[in-house]
């Protein structure tokens, strides 16, 4: 799940860092409304977590120019200290899904966010984006990115991508692979092997652990952490 986040508290944000990226999430920041507003224009978000005391541009407005100037749809958690019922009503008539009060829990924001998001989809018909740790693909644009860096494959590249991370973490058998990329018409040669190769050139290479993994023998599968074996 990428997120962005716009809070100008120091501490929440590095809280929210530790908390949610090791768990896989891709999270973007920013420390005021004009900063927040600029990166949802730039990039696509599964949800954003919003402070309403933002300096600048307030979150009540920013919520507004989401909804309105930019036509978002993104499901919008708003964060905030003050939890009158006014509040809350002004929260959610600017456009925001939910509302959280500080201090919260960081495990109730999780849920709640997950909560969105499942929302969000259901109303949309089925997520064209996978996620696997710190890595997205949106099979609908062909836009691949580890870490929030994009990834440059070829269509069939891209194809065993998206094969490998809806099975993962599970093991794709090799057949299976060939099956999904060529269909009844596979090559003769070893093709599976080179375009494997080209995949874990661009996914692994220039990163602190493999995420393609070889089963020898069997076939291959991706993993979220160099945890996993």
């Amino acid at each position: 799940m990428r997120l962005l986040i716009i809070e100008d508290n120091p501490d929440i944000i590095a809280n929210l860092y530790g908390f949610l990226e090791p768990k896989g999430y891709i999270l973007d920041s920013a420390v005021n409304g004009y900063g927040g507003l600029a990166l949802a224009a730039q990039n696509q978000y599964d949800a954003v977590v919003l402070d309403v005391m933002l300096p600048g541009l307030n979150g009540l407005e920013l919520c507004q120019k989401l909804r309105g100037e930019l036509g978002m749809d993104t499901p919008v958690l708003m964060l905030t200290a003050r939890d009158t019922l006014q509040d809350k009503v002004a929260g959610f008539e600017s456009g925001a899904d939910d509302y959280l009060v500080k201090p919260f829990s960081l495990v109730e924001l999780e849920v709640r966010l997950k909560a969105l998001v499942r929302r969000a989809q259901g109303a949309h018909g089925r997520s064209s984006t996978m996620t696997v740790g710190e890595l997205v693909f949106d099979t609908a644009t062909f836009d691949a990115r580890r870490a929030g860096r994009p990834l440059v494959l070829t269509k069939t590249g891209y194809t065993i991508l998206g094969c490998l991370m809806k099975q993962s973490p599970r093991v794709v058998t090799r057949e299976q692979i060939e099956n999904e990329v060529w269909g009844d018409n596979r090559p003769d040669s070893d093709a599976l092997r080179t375009h494997i190769h080209a995949v874990r050139q661009v996914l692994d290479k220039p990163y602190s652990f493999a995420m393609l993994r070889t089963i020898s023998g069997i076939g291959y599968k991706l993993v979220a952490s160099h945890e996993e074996v």
